[in-house]
C-alpha cells in the first residue's frame, strides 16, 4: 500500500511560484509505517496514471477552481484500484459531490492534520469510514511541513503559515466560514523552525500562507474596550502580542530573508505593526483593496476599507514602512459603471501599489455571495450541458461562462473586456518600469519587469473564467519566463544556520 497525495492542477507550467502547503503537511502527517508519500503537484506536471496500483491510496485535496479535474483523477484512481480519499474546502463544502463525482470512498472534512491518519490506519484495517470530521484543531497542534521531499529547482517561493482563520466577514470570501473567525494562532518558535529549514535548504522567498496576518486591528482593541468585556479584551491583546513575539523573532533571521504576506487594509493605520513588520523582512502583502467606491465597499461587507484619496493614502502608508502592496480588486461589483475601470487603474499607480490583481466577480460556495447568488433564480437556474450554472465548476472550460453575476447597466463580454484592458494597462512594460524603481540596481529592475509580466501571465489568463485559448497561450508565455524568474528567487543553502534565540 503506496500513499500519494495529488494536487490537481488544469495547467502545468514545468515551475510554480508557491509550494502547495498542504501536501507536505498532509506527508507529514503520513504516520512512518505508511513509508514516503508519493506528492504529486499537477502544477508542475500532469499525474502518471500508471503510478497508481489496487490497494494504494489516493488523496485529493480540492478547491472549487480545481474540483473538477480533481474529481477526473479521483475515478482514475478508483478504476485501478485506489482507494479515494478526498479533503480540502470544495469537498469540505460539497461531500456528496465528491462521492458522486470523484468516486471518492472517503472524505476529509476541515482540518486535516489529525483526522488524514486516523483516515489512513482505518483504511489499513479495511474499515474506512465514509466521512472523517477534522474540524478547526488548535494551533498548536497544525503539523509542521516535510519539507525533505520538496523537488530541488521546482518552486521560487516557500509557504509557511502562522495562523489559521479570519475575524472579517467579507460576502465573496469562504474563510471566515469554513477555517472560522477566530484566529488560531502557531507558536512562533514552530512557525520559526520550519523557516529555518527552508533557509537551510536555499529558500530566501517565503510566503506567510494565512488567511489574515493582522487578526486583530486597532479598532477591534478599541471595541472591546467600549463594551468593557475584560475576557475578550485579553483574548485579543494576547493574540496580538502573539503576532509581535512571532515579527520579534522573524527580525532575528537573516537580513536577505524576504517575507510576503496577506493582510487587511486596516493595519495601515497601526505603525507599531508595520514597524514590526518591515524589521521582521516581510517585505510585501496582498492587501484585498477590492473597490475603489464606498458603494462597492459596502456591497461585498468592506465597510472597514476606505475609498478614494483615503485608500491611496492608506496604500501609501505601506509602502512608507518598507511593506510593498499587491493590491487586490474585485469587477462586476452592482456599483461599478465603465468609468471605475479607469478610476481603479488609475488609483492603483497613484496608490504606488507594486503589484495589482484585477478579478471579475464571481460567486463560489461557502460565500454570502454565492447563497445569494442560487436564491436569486425564480425556479431552475440556466444550464449547460445538463450542469445548472449554480455548479459552474463543474462544466468542461471551454463552455463554462466568463461571467456570472447579472449587471445592472453592463454586458458580461463588457466587463471581461474591460477587466482584461486594466490587466494590460497596469502591467505595460512603461509602467512596470517605472514601478521598477523600488529596486536599486538595473539587474534587479529587469527582474522586476520579468516577475511583472510572469505574475500577469500566470494569474490574469488562467483563472476559472478565462477561455481555453486564452489559458493556453498564457501557459506558453509562463513556461518561458518561469526558468530565469525562478533562478532570481533561488538563495544559498545556510546548512549551519541556527535557530534565533
Amino acid at each position: 500500500m503506496r500513499i500519494h497525495l495529488i494536487n490537481p492542477s488544469d495547467v502545468s507550467f514545468g515551475l510554480a511560484v508557491i509550494t502547495p502547503r498542504w501536501l507536505f503537511v498532509l506527508a507529514a502527517a503520513t504516520p512512518e509505517r505508511f513509508g514516503t508519500p508519493v506528492l504529486v503537484d499537477e502544477t508542475l506536471e500532469r499525474l502518471d496514471p500508471s503510478t497508481l496500483s489496487p490497494g494504494d491510496i489516493a488523496g485529493i485535496s480540492i478547491h472549487t477552481g480545481n474540483a473538477l479535474r480533481g474529481y477526473e483523477i479521483g475515478r482514475m484512481a478508483r478504476e485501478r484500484g485506489a482507494i479515494v480519499i478526498f479533503g480540502g474546502i470544495h469537498a469540505t463544502l460539497f461531500p456528496e459531490e465528491a462521492r458522486e463525482r470523484g468516486a471518492a470512498h472517503a472524505i476529509v472534512t476541515g482540518d486535516g492534520d489529525v483526522a488524514w491518519p486516523i483516515a489512513l490506519a482505518d483504511a489499513e484495517a479495511g474499515a474506512l469510514k465514509p466521512t472523517y470530521d477534522g474540524g478547526r484543531i488548535e494551533g498548536g497542534r497544525f503539523m509542521p511541513a516535510r519539507w525533505d521531499l520538496l523537488p530541488k529547482g521546482r518552486y521560487m517561493w516557500a509557504s509557511v503559515q502562522t495562523v489559521r482563520g479570519c475575524p472579517k466577514h467579507c460576502s465573496f470570501c469562504s474563510v471566515w466560514r469554513t477555517d472560522g473567525q477566530a484566529p488560531r494562532n502557531r507558536t512562533a518558535d514552530a512557525v520559526v523552525g520550519e523557516i529555518v529549514e527552508l533557509r537551510r535548504r536555499g529558500f530566501r522567498f517565503l510566503a506567510l500562507a494565512d488567511d489574515n496576518f493582522y487578526p486583530v486591528s486597532l479598532q477591534d482593541l478599541a471595541q472591546a474596550r467600549r463594551l468593557k468585556d475584560p475576557t475578550r479584551l485579553q483574548t485579543l491583546e494576547a493574540l496580538r502580542a502573539d503576532r509581535f513575539a512571532l515579527m520579534a523573532l522573524l527580525a532575528k533571521l537573516p537580513d536577505d530573508t524576504v517575507f510576503f504576506t496577506q493582510i487587511t487594509m486596516e493595519a495601515a493605520e497601526d505603525p507599531d505593526f508595520l514597524d514590526a513588520m518591515r524589521k521582521a523582512h516581510i517585505k510585501g502583502a496582498l492587501v484585498g483593496v477590492e473597490s475603489v467606491t464606498a458603494e462597492g465597499l459596502k456591497a461585498v461587507y468592506k465597510n472597514f476599507n476606505l475609498a478614494g484619496d483615503e485608500l491611496a493614502a492608506r496604500m501609501r502608508a505601506f509602502k512608507d514602512h518598507g511593506v510593498h502592496v499587491l493590491g487586490s480588486f474585485i469587477f462586476g461589483l452592482p456599483s461599478d459603471r465603465p468609468e471605475t475601470f479607469d478610476a481603479t487603474a488609475a488609483l492603483a499607480q497613484e496608490a504606488g501599489m507594486t503589484f495589482a490583481q484585477f478579478v471579475m466577480l464571481t460567486p463560489f460556495p461557502g460565500t454570502v455571495d454565492f447563497e445569494k447568488w442560487e436564491k436569486s433564480f425564480d425556479g431552475e437556474p440556466p444550464m449547460v450541458d445538463g450542469i445548472p450554472i449554480t455548479r459552474h465548476w463543474l462544466i468542461p472550460a471551454a463552455k463554462r461562462p466568463k461571467f456570472y453575476m447579472p449587471h445592472p447597466v453592463m454586458t458580461p463580454d463588457e466587463v471581461r473586456a474591460r477587466t482584461q484592458g486594466v490587466w494590460d494597462r497596469f502591467y505595460a512594460l512603461r509602467p512596470i518600469w517605472t514601478r521598477s524603481r523600488c529596486v536599486d540596481s538595473l539587474k534587479g529592475r529587469i527582474a522586476f519587469l520579468l516577475i511583472s509580466k510572469l505574475y500577469r501571465q500566470m494569474y490574469a489568463n488562467t483563472g476559472i473564467s478565462t477561455d481555453s485559448a486564452r489559458r493556453s497561450n498564457s501557459v506558453r508565455w509562463a513556461r518561458l519566463i518561469t526558468r530565469p524568474c525562478q533562478r532570481l528567487f533561488a538563495g544559498t543553502p545556510m546548512p549551519d544556520l541556527q535557530m534565533p534565540v
